[in-house]
């Protein structure tokens, strides 16, 4: 579930100017095409110097400053986009070319997101139990150093800590007034990662000194000594005494006094901010209810599935007995961390072989396979894969089964987000908004695609192998019903945790972690399964409709060609591309993309 740029997270780290790009109303007189470029293009300039970089293991820059996130600058961009918005209503679709329309669908959709979450006051809860503003530094400090102006660009970050902590905190108590934050149960030990740098001895102790254990020899020794004792000096002057009241913040003030209650229908204005939170990220109108019984109805069919793939592997007991097998056989689960890696790797490797069957078109450029990082392993999931890195988790290896790491594998690197990830940024063509934002319904979607093309693609080799397949469908599916249970119908989380442990073979430590990301990251959960039913129906839809014509190459390219887009956009364009006959889509975009 890795992201360049998180629309879920674009209003927690946003950058404060002196002040906005001027949003005066496009020349009326230029073409529709014209004026929407023109709006759209500045819009994106001003949101790249506004907002913070996302600093994921995707980010290839480090910025030299911290965002600003106080409460006057989230004001001014929330009147910002609302400009932006109301200049794209004086914009007639019907006056736009078809692409034109396409880019118009998706980024309105874009900037009702981001105005949605200013209007709501996101950044006024930044963190939850899956991730939070300080772990941001996580990737920062492992992430490669080039050259000199890269240390010293990350050093300005790190004098900027007490400043932004700060702002986080005012943020956080607002949201404490009101009762706007992650539910209290969610919480509990989140704190750890603060307390490392805390209570660290010296700066060699902490995770900021990473980049200064082995620094590229093209920087002189001289100056290395310098940007060494100027970290000392800024690690243990002002980061560790940040990281120690961040610490006090958050466990004499801030968890002890969050919310009790789970639903985000309980939040203030909750049951809009739930409706939009969906919206956000499923990008389809339906209502928490529609999604409940469509959950229900998903887990049945899968269920009956279970039985019969519990059947092949000869298992004489019933479903609740093969999910306890499941869970306690060793010889289901890694003996060392290693194994678990390796495994992960010779899967990935594996479908390298595959690819070319299904696509016509493969990204330049490549992932790698690494840990996830010990500090942040215990809340973390089990796996997060992304353009650049796939990251599994060897945290509690009696919760890692092996026979789940078929299915896991595809979703987190290819064909999966990296995959997908790279084939967005590569089309050139596209606007970056389209290149560079992640919207959940499509990017998790395509991901959860993936487990089921590897039943074509011949990666499940037995039946526990395809009981892990069935076990993470299940486990999105069973998400529909846990998400809108909770919040929506006031679930509490043992019933949510029940209902997993009933439903799938998951490890209860893995249910737990899960089901804590549901109850914190309201709506969130329900964008997969929505997602891959969307990307499955249209393919069915081109199938039906081109027979013999239909090129399952043709029709992934023309998906991964969208960069990352709404439903109802995905949906259209499949339907243009059975009026075009199935044709590949990719060769004309990668020719237009190079042309100067």
């Amino acid at each position: 579930m890795m992201r360049a740029v998180l629309l879920a997270g674009l209003a927690a780290v946003v950058v404060g100017l002196a002040g906005p790009a001027s949003t005066a109303p496009a020349d009326a007189r230029l073409p529709a095409d014209a004026r929407f470029k023109a709006l759209y293009e500045k819009e994106w300039a001003w949101r790249q110097a506004e907002l913070a970089r996302s600093d994921s293991p995707e980010d290839d820059t480090l910025d030299p400053h911290l965002p600003h996130v106080d409460a006057a600058s989230q004001a001014r961009r929330l009147a910002y986009w609302q400009d932006v918005r109301r200049q794209l209503d004086g914009i007639r679709e019907a006056d736009l070319s078809p692409d034109a329309r396409v880019n118009y669908q998706v980024y309105r959709d874009q900037i009702d997101v981001l105005v949605n979450q200013q209007r709501f006051r996101e950044y006024e809860k930044p963190f939850n139990s899956d991730s939070s503003f300080w772990s941001n530094f996580n990737y920062k400090a492992r992430r490669t150093f080039i050259g000199a102006q890269d240390y010293r660009n990350y050093l300005s970050q790190l004098s900027e800590i007490p400043r932004y902590f700060d702002e986080q905190k005012v943020n956080m108590r607002a949201g404490l007034k009101r009762g706007f934050t992650p539910p209290k149960a969610t919480l509990v030990g989140r704190e750890v990662s603060v307390t490392a740098t805390a209570d660290a001895k010296a700066a060699e102790d902490t995770l900021f000194w990473e980049p200064f254990k082995a620094m590229p020899a093209s920087i002189p020794a001289a100056e290395q000594a310098a940007l060494k004792a100027q970290a000392k000096s800024v690690i243990e002057g002002q980061v560790k005494p940040a990281y120690a009241s961040l610490l006090s913040f958050l466990r004499d003030e801030y968890i002890p006094n969050a919310t009790e209650t789970l639903a985000a229908e309980a939040l203030p204005d909750g049951k809009a901010y739930y409706q939009a939170q969906i919206k956000e990220f499923a990008t389809v109108d339906l209502t928490p209810e529609q999604i409940h019984q469509l959950g229900l109805s998903e887990v049945a069919k899968i269920r009956a599935q279970m039985e019969a793939v519990k059947r092949e592997a000869g298992f004489a007991g019933d479903l609740p007995a093969f999910f306890a097998y499941l869970r306690t056989d060793p010889k289901f689960y890694p003996r060392t961390a290693q194994e678990l890696l390796n495994t992960g790797a010779w899967i990935a490797k594996r479908v390298d072989g595959k690819l070319e069957a299904y696509f016509g078109w493969l990204p330049r450029s490549r992932f790698t396979i690494v840990p996830v990082p010990p500090d942040m392993a215990p809340f973390y999931t089990s796996a997060r894969g992304g353009r650049t890195q796939y990251l599994i988790n060897t945290y509690d290896l009696p919760s890692r089964p092996l026979y789940n790491m078929t299915a896991l594998t595809l979703h987190e690197s290819a064909p999966g987000h990296s995959l997908q990830g790279a084939l967005a940024e590569e089309q050139e063509g596209l606007p970056d908004f389209r290149r560079y934002v992640y919207i959940s319904a499509f990017g998790e979607g395509w991901a959860l695609y993936c487990e089921y093309l590897g039943l074509e693609m011949g990666m499940y080799d037995t039946p526990y192998d395809r009981f892990g397949y069935l076990t993470f469908q299940m486990w999105r599916a069973a998400r529909l019903v846990v998400d809108t249970g909770l919040h929506h119908k006031g679930w509490t989380r043992a019933q949510a945790i029940q209902f997993l442990h009933d439903n799938t073979a998951l490890s209860d430590h893995d249910i737990e972690i899960e089901v804590d990301r549901y109850i914190s990251w309201p709506g969130q959960a329900v964008s997969y399964y929505l997602g891959m039913m969307a990307i499955k129906e249209a393919r069915a839809k081109a199938e039906a409709a081109l027979g013999p014509k239909f090129d399952i190459r043709a029709f992934h390219d023309t998906v991964l060609s969208m960069g990352s887009v709404p439903i109802p956009v995905l949906a259209a364009r499949i339907d243009r591309f059975i009026a075009e006959g199935g044709r590949d889509p990719m060769p004309v975009d990668f020719q237009k993309s190079k042309t100067p």
